[in-house]
């Protein structure tokens, strides 16, 4: 038996009583949906919009900014002077775009606000703050739909504050928070230990692509332009797109991603027999936005917006396109940026010079950099993948931890 099991079995084997959340909170002001007997007491909390919150920011300081999203800091206390506030506090953004959990925020010590909605526990020897913010986070999804409107969206805090939470005796939310603080680390930990082992193999990768495709003097080097014609694809106006269709357009934003534009067929079929089109393993460049990405174009039906993404009409037989393909990662063109945005034209790649190898060594140094390549983004794509399994571990045990038998609950099974 555990020792939050044997707790529980001592202190509230009957179960645990459940409360409003209004009875044993007290909010930083009344608000107007909520009866008055349900807040007899608020705490002042002056708030900031974001950008002067982030506007008091310093690399040194000891003063959190409780914002309410992601970024957060720090300031001192000299420059946060009356907005600066000291308790342990558990908040809700009064304003939110995404889902609650991902800006619920705990603090305890000095602090400036941004808008929130905060609570903190009106008795900490019943209700302990931390187990509060525990709880809070496991009924994210509820809060969820308190929040109305268009855009930015606000809670109605009269269903928030009668929200029910379960209040075990101290010694079992002590024991609670000791066991999420010790996940949310170890959770934390495992995260960063991917992350540096993500980066250690890009570095890995970065330094041997830069050791293989680096080439003395006495290497022959020729235009890309004089192995091939830069191509694109016949322009696709608006009209002819649409957010469904049978053959996915893709444009600089989608490139490399997944297309929000298709195009019939019929526009397809014609386009593609009267004007340029890649063929299966041509390597398609994106000319705008984030430039030179590069896409092995698979054979699969599909359009690309002219200009902007372009190939090389390449027949293989002086270089690869694989090899073209780890040679463009080194950047070997110059960038026009006399325009309103940098651009890469035509002339440019045409241009860019490539060495020319024997095709064995080529097909080495494809051989090489697609293994490296696989290792890296082995790492990369289960990366997302392995944290949102810990995460879903983690909300699993949480949520088994924080859901308790009621008293009433109890005494009807007896």
């Amino acid at each position: 038996m555990s020792r939050l099991d044997e707790l529980i079995a001592k202190l509230c084997p009957d179960g645990v009583e459940y409360a409003p959340l209004w009875s044993v909170t007290i909010w930083d002001k009344k608000f107007n949906a909520v009866e008055r007997c349900k807040q007899p007491k608020v705490y002042d909390y002056p708030y900031l919009l974001a950008a002067d919150l982030f506007s008091l920011q310093q690399e040194e300081g000891d003063v959190f900014l409780l914002s309410t999203g992601e970024q957060t800091g720090w300031t001192t206390e000299e420059i946060a002077d009356s907005n600066m506030r000291e308790g342990e506090v558990v908040t809700i953004p009064w304003g939110k775009s995404r889902a609650v959990t991902d800006c619920i925020k705990y603090y305890k010590g000095k602090f400036v606000t941004a808008d929130n909605r905060i609570m903190t526990s009106n008795d900490t020897e019943r209700l302990d703050n931390k187990y509060l913010y525990y709880w809070i986070m496991t009924q994210g999804k509820i809060i969820d739909t308190y929040y109305r409107g268009s855009g930015i969206k606000h809670p109605d805090m009269a269903k928030v504050l009668d929200m029910r939470i379960p209040i075990p005796p101290l010694p079992v939310q002590c024991e609670i928070v000791r066991i999420l603080d010790n996940f949310t680390k170890l959770t934390a930990e495992l995260t960063a230990e991917l992350t540096a082992e993500l980066t250690a193999r890009k570095k890995q990768y970065e330094y041997y692509r830069y050791a293989l495709l680096s080439f003395g003097d006495k290497t022959h080097w020729a235009k890309l332009g004089d192995i091939g014609k830069v191509s694109m694809c016949k322009r696709i106006m608006k009209s002819e797109t649409s957010s469904e269709g049978d053959v996915p357009f893709y444009k600089i934003g989608t490139f490399g991603k997944q297309a929000d534009a298709y195009i019939s067929r019929h526009t397809f079929e014609r386009y593609k027999a009267e004007y340029s089109y890649p063929q299966k393993g041509d390597i398609l460049i994106s000319a705008a936005g984030t430039i030179g990405r590069t896409v092995v174009f698979d054979g699969e039906p599909a359009y690309f917006q002219d200009s902007n993404i372009v190939w090389l009409a390449n027949d293989e037989t002086r270089v690869l396109n694989k090899f073209l393909y780890f040679w463009y990662q080194t950047s070997p063109w110059k960038v026009s940026t006399g325009g309103t945005i940098s651009r890469l034209y035509n002339d440019n790649i045409a241009g860019a010079k490539v060495p020319i190898l024997p095709i064995e060594m080529q097909q080495r140094i494809v051989c090489t950099l697609e293994h490296l390549d696989k290792l890296c983004n082995s790492i990369s794509d289960g990366l997302p993948a392995e944290i949102a399994a810990r995460q879903k571990q983690y909300e699993y045990y949480r949520d088994k931890l924080l859901t308790f038998k009621g008293k009433e609950t109890a005494s009807s099974q007896a």
